[in-house]
């Protein structure tokens, strides 16, 4: 069976171009099969050439494997040339580079510092793997121009990525990213990049002090000088899930003076193919059982589960004997209030920020306590730069609904270390008042009322015709309530927001917000309902909200998927 011309083509000038042997060779025996006529060979073929990973979100993410699609050293090569081309507008330059432990994350990492030192660019190795917020750390900690992480975070094991940190420490954002995409289209043949060797005397391989010096920082201002301090010593268990932040965390947790955690045994080593959790996210279903069950067997106080690249934060907790997964929410509204309790004596303009999907819980608390109060768009990349263009204003917590923290500005990125940390230092207070975690959540809802949230994310593959189907026709009823007003950010968003694809829909106590997932054919829906107190207990608040919420998941499901007019079918 002949292969079409043009993809052979393709795919044979691909493969003179390669830098991996391996990979040539594992795209010549895919050809070999598709031209032999074997199931599925072509069909893998056009999808590993139907274009190149995109420079989105901070960077490239993909299946390790080879071709344009997919993440590999050619890949990697050409997106390294770019930020190559970009930095030479800038002038004289030094780049940070760091590796997580999945597969082939050592070879990326060398492949990318080779590309820069091959350009005469200084290049800052980090120990071999780290945590991305080391990485995110270390650019500014050595002034370095940009920071590259190979990493996927949570993704599972199939998959690699390229992340792209700018000289502020913070994610690549706009127009940066377009300009670095444009240079990768522009490229001319990969074997004409020059190449450093591995010894280059431009590579600086790092040992443990960029590793001391963000230990230093973090413990100082994620736990505070009087963590462990005649304090009761709290139970813990921990999972780094198979990924590369557990002797950080370790340390960081020693350094602070808490007690050592129990680490979850089968998940304590780093293991790219993650055997015990296939989707390695502290949010999937299923992924903190292993460490559940060895909480429920030693009485522990608390859970805490990192991410892969320790960039994220799960956190359980015990009530009545059953332990409860609390939300990202959740948690950044506990943090938040116990930062801004903690720095309420210390001078200048204190903010506090979130993002337009995450619960509006924070902005009430931030409001007690006398402090500024800012939402972005969605990710890190806006967050951690929500106090530039605030003269004055000092950024001491944002977090994100997906579990990532960022606690004061040491990285400024979510950062899974700093945010156990802190979480930590509250659990022990807790403990030391007689009082628990979820206590301290039941206080915060009391004072400010009920703050509900909920996710909905629909499979679509036609995510763009759905957004553009909600804006010329949007509801005007949702689960039985009015949609009393339509937001969208492409045109009519808040002021300092940049334009974005998401629809906000106000709703009496409620809101709803879509985007589509910038990363899978899905369509997002966040949910928030709120319920005061008025003089009832907070048992009866919190039922009248779930109340109110039960029925606006099916309406939202049958509004994306057409499966009836509005939803009001599935809401009746």
């Amino acid at each position: 069976m002949a292969v079409d011309a043009g993809l052979r083509a393709g795919v044979e000038g691909w493969i003179a171009e390669d830098p991996d042997p391996g990979d040539r060779a594992e795209l010549r025996e895919l050809l070999d099969r598709a031209s032999a006529g074997l199931p599925g060979a072509e069909a893998e073929l056009r999808d590993r050439f139907a274009g190149r990973l995109t420079f989105g979100t901070a960077g490239l993410r993909g299946a390790v494997a080879a071709g344009p699609n997919r993440m590999n050293r050619a890949v990697v090569k050409a997106a390294t040339a770019a930020v190559v081309g970009w930095l030479a507008e800038a002038g004289p330059a030094a780049v940070a580079v760091g590796c997580d432990a999945r597969h082939r994350s050592a070879d990326f990492a060398g492949e990318a510092a080779r590309v820069l030192a091959g350009a005469g660019i200084g290049v800052h190795m980090l120990p071999v793997p780290c945590p991305t917020p080391l990485l995110a750390f270390a650019v500014r900690h050595l002034g370095a121009a940009a920071g590259v992480m190979i990493t996927a975070s949570h993704n599972p094991a199939a998959d690699n990525g390229y992340k792209l940190y700018l000289g502020d420490g913070a994610q690549v954002i706009p127009p940066v990213d377009a300009q670095i995409e444009q240079r990768i289209a522009g490229l001319g043949p990969l074997q004409a990049i020059p190449l450093a060797d591995a010894g280059s005397p431009l590579i600086t391989r790092h040992g443990d002090e960029i590793t001391r010096a963000y230990l230093d920082a973090v413990v100082a201002v994620a736990a505070g000088a009087t963590a462990g301090a005649g304090r009761p010593e709290l139970n813990v268990v921990y999972t780094p899930m198979h990924g590369v932040a557990g002797t950080l965390m370790l340390r960081a947790v020693a350094a602070a003076g808490f007690a050592p955690p129990h680490v979850v045994a089968a998940q304590a080593e780093p293991d790219p193919g993650f055997p015990t959790a296939p989707f390695p996210n502290p949010e999937e279903p299923g992924a903190l059982d292993l460490a559940l069950a060895d909480a429920r067997r030693l009485g522990a106080d608390l859970v805490l589960a990192s991410d892969p690249d320790g960039d994220r934060l799960g956190v359980a907790v015990p009530r009545n004997g059953e332990w409860v997964v609390l939300t990202g929410d959740q948690v950044g509204a506990l943090l938040g209030a116990s930062l801004l309790r903690r720095t309420a004596a210390e001078k200048g303009a204190r903010l506090v920020a979130t993002t337009i999907v995450s619960s509006t819980l924070l902005s009430k608390i931030a409001a007690a306590a006398g402090a500024g109060y800012a939402e972005t768009l969605t990710g890190f990349k806006w967050i951690a730069r929500a106090a530039d263009g605030r003269p004055g204003m000092r950024l001491v917590f944002g977090y994100e609904e997906a579990l990532g923290y960022m606690v004061g500005e040491v990285v400024r990125d979510k950062d899974g270390i700093g945010a156990a940390l802190a979480m930590l230092r509250l659990a022990e207070q807790a403990k030391a008042d007689g009082r628990s975690v979820l206590d301290r959540y039941d206080e915060l809802e009391t004072a400010h009322g009920v703050h509900l949230t909920a996710q909905i994310a629909p499979r679509t593959a036609v995510v763009a015709q759905v957004m553009s189907g909600l804006r010329a026709d949007p509801p005007q009823v949702l689960g039985g309530e009015p949609v009393t007003s339509v937001t969208d950010l492409r045109a009519d968003g808040p002021a300092g927001l940049p334009a974005a694809d998401v629809l906000i829909f106000a709703l009496p106590g409620a809101r709803v917000v879509i985007r589509p997932s910038g990363t899978e054919p899905k369509i997002k829906c966040y949910l928030q309902v709120t319920e005061p107190l008025a003089g009832r207990p907070l048992a009866a608040a919190r039922a009248a909200a779930a109340g109110r919420l039960a029925p606006l998941r099916p309406a939202l499901a049958a509004l994306l998927t057409g499966d009836s007019r509005h939803g009001e079918a599935a809401a009746g």
